[in-house]
């Protein structure tokens, strides 16, 4: 099974409770953060909802 690399491309600053949760659950936290994460449908869900904020590549 494949991981993705999740980078945290935008602030948090001002965003949806929900949304600032989701990037807290994947480990970001700061601009320039990121996590490597399994490529399963939790980690998908949760890419999707902030897609908006984050870069996602295959590692």
């Amino acid at each position: 099974m494949a991981n993705l690399k999740i980078t945290l491309k935008k602030s948090l600053n001002g965003r949806n409770k929900t949304h600032i949760a989701t990037a807290n659950s994947l480990g970001l936290r700061k601009i320039d953060d990121f996590t490597v994460q399994p490529d399963n449908a939790q980690t998908r869900g949760k890419i999707f909802q902030i897609s908006y904020l984050v870069k996602v590549e295959e590692v």
